[in-house]
């Protein structure tokens, strides 16, 4: 018997040392429950004609994430991590609504992104069926933030923000060179970007003494602007305006390049080229000299090194896209935070009443006015100068003097 006994304390023992090893090695719901991770939609065009850009803004949001995550997650949710859903919009906004479902029955808790203002304004519409908190990165048209819809939030400037500063930094960049810049030929994508921006510097720059003399439409894509470019020889306005994505820019200056086509200066307004390390790397000649208002991060910020620094390691290409959608996952999680929920009904008040000031833009803190549009958002002039892009104005962000007129 005493052999029994010891033999059933021994088996015991030996249950009891297993059900220990069991524990620790064990899902930690059997320990100390871990926090459920917080699902964040990221929607970017990754494949299609605004991939380019897509993949910036995607890096941008992956490096926030991850930073988030390793600084110990969410802390207010006792350090829940963050978990991308990614959604690929394929440049047309059909496919952005599509990923958008996706994103909902996979129960994200909101959406950053969107790039292009016809994949925003239809993703966000989507994304307000289910009360789901929507944050903008660019999608600079107006009528994005005029329906009325309390989900959607842009962070960066719109159409009638970057217009009116366009034109202020113009008139003043102009009037201290002697107004040497009296006539504009607009050259505008045809979509929802380009000609609600033409609409509006034909309405504007007329009252500050400028003439409009031709507002020209191209299709994106283009494969040849020669036409175009031969009617600005034939116009030999003083400024182009050109408000087009990255290819149709990057052809209209290499045609403008090969024709000898020289205005006094090209002063782009929301360009996708102007204002890219890729096209001034690509074709130093063609680019040399432009100048863009437009989204950019702030070049005072040592946060943009070694943001810069990380991307290029990772073999990838530098934008505005990538700091811009770094810093909306950054007010994304701040809301978060300060609401202690993770509940779509909780982050949409949070980021309504936001003060986000720990961004890389060259933004005052965030302040949301009542449609959703961030007021303390602004653009700068750039110019590209011996190959590298530099911000001019305003002389807060400015780490450049502009070269005005170019030519002439």
């Amino acid at each position: 018997m005493t052999v029994f006994r010891n033999s059933i304390s021994r088996r015991t023992a030996l249950k009891g040392g297993a059900a220990v090893v069991a524990s620790l090695s064990a899902p930690s719901v059997l320990r100390a429950a871990e926090p459920a991770p917080v699902k964040i939609g990221i929607l970017q065009p990754v494949t299609g004609a605004l991939a380019q850009d897509g993949e910036y803004g995607r890096a941008g949001a992956e490096m926030a994430i991850k930073d988030i995550n390793d600084a110990g997650g969410i802390k207010a949710l006792d350090g829940a991590k963050i978990e991308m859903v990614f959604g690929d919009a394929r440049s047309n906004p059909e496919a952005g609504v599509q990923e958008v479902e996706r994103m909902q029955s996979e129960g994200v808790a909101a959406i950053v992104g969107g790039f292009a203002s016809p994949i925003c304004l239809a993703s966000s519409q989507a994304a307000a069926r289910y009360d789901l908190p929507y944050i903008v990165d660019v999608g600079v048209s107006d009528q994005i933030i005029s329906r009325g819809l309390t989900n959607t939030f842009r962070f960066a400037p719109g159409f009638s923000i970057c217009t009116k500063i366009a034109i202020d930094n113009l008139v003043r960049i102009n009037e201290a060179a002697g107004k040497p810049a009296k006539t504009i030929a607009l050259v505008h994508e045809d979509g929802l970007f380009g000609s609600g921006l033409a609409k509006l510097m034909q309405e504007e720059l007329p009252q500050y003494g400028f003439e409009i003399m031709e507002s020209i439409s191209v299709p994106t894509p283009s494969r040849d602007l020669s036409n175009v470019t031969l009617r600005l020889r034939s116009l030999n306005p003083d400024l182009v305006i050109p408000s087009t994505y990255y290819g149709e820019t990057v052809l209209l200056a290499r045609t403008m390049q090969q024709q000898r086509v020289k205005p006094k200066a090209v002063y782009a307004v929301l360009n996708g080229a102007a204002s890219n390390r890729r096209f001034v790397s690509s074709f130093p000649e063609a680019a040399e000299g432009i100048m863009d208002c437009n989204h950019w991060h702030d070049p005072s910020n040592p946060g943009n090194d070694a943001l810069m620094k990380r991307v290029e390691e990772a073999g990838k290409q530098w934008n505005y896209n990538t700091p811009l959608n770094y810093s909306c996952v950054g007010l994304l999680v701040d809301a978060i935070e300060r609401a202690g929920s993770a509940k779509r009904e909780d982050i949409i008040p949070s980021i309504a009443s936001s003060t986000y000031a720990e961004h890389l833009m060259p933004y005052g803190p965030t302040k949301f006015a009542e449609n959703g549009q961030n007021m303390g958002a602004s653009p700068v002039s750039t110019q590209v100068q011996d190959g590298t892009i530099m911000v001019v104005y305003p002389e807060k962000f400015a780490n450049a003097e502009p070269h005005f007129p170019v030519n002439g």
